[in-house]
């Protein structure tokens, strides 16, 4: 059984990391195992030119784990432009989690929070030239007169219980 997931989605520099920290950071303070997935359209590093697990990937490792007794950190390589289905990550990695939060994955099927700010754009992606039937809820800085809840861009609390009653009760 993987765990439910919520996607936190907006445009460039709206506040989705913002708003997805004091998410974790209310559901933790309840009790939650949360995980977070970020979503990068572009080719990434974790490693750093010249470091061990660097140099071991380079060398053509398909996965290296990194260990200490903190935490594990794994790369994985993908096949050349095949990233794997998210449902699929999340059910490799993420398994003991209560719930899963992802920055992005704005055109998945999965519930979605849109963060808004009326300064960056007037039209929400959500309910823009589409209607996207799973959005949830919106976090916005100003009143929004929608067919779902509308929070302030700062009540992680109320979004919280929001994403408490319908994916973990």
């Amino acid at each position: 059984m993987t765990p439910p997931v919520v996607s936190i989605v907006a445009k460039s520099g709206t506040g989705k990391t913002t708003l997805l920290e004091k998410l974790i950071a209310e559901l933790k303070r309840r009790g939650y195992k949360v995980g977070a997935v970020k979503h990068d359209a572009h080719s990434f590093s974790i490693d750093h030119e010249g470091k061990d697990s660097w140099r071991l990937t380079r060398a053509g490792a398909d996965t290296t784990l990194i260990t200490s007794p903190e935490k594990i950190a794994m790369v994985k390589q993908n096949p050349r432009d095949q990233e794997p289905p998210l449902s699929e990550n999340i059910a490799n990695y993420c398994a003991d989690l209560d719930i899963v939060l992802t920055e992005g994955f704005k055109r998945s099927s999965m519930p979605k929070i849109e963060v808004h700010r009326r300064e960056r754009s007037e039209r929400l992606l959500c309910r823009g030239e589409a209607d996207d039937p799973t959005l949830i809820a919106v976090a916005s800085d100003s009143a929004l007169e929608l067919d779902v809840p509308v929070y302030q861009i700062n009540d992680a609390a109320g979004l919280c219980d929001l994403i408490v009653a319908r994916f973990l009760s």
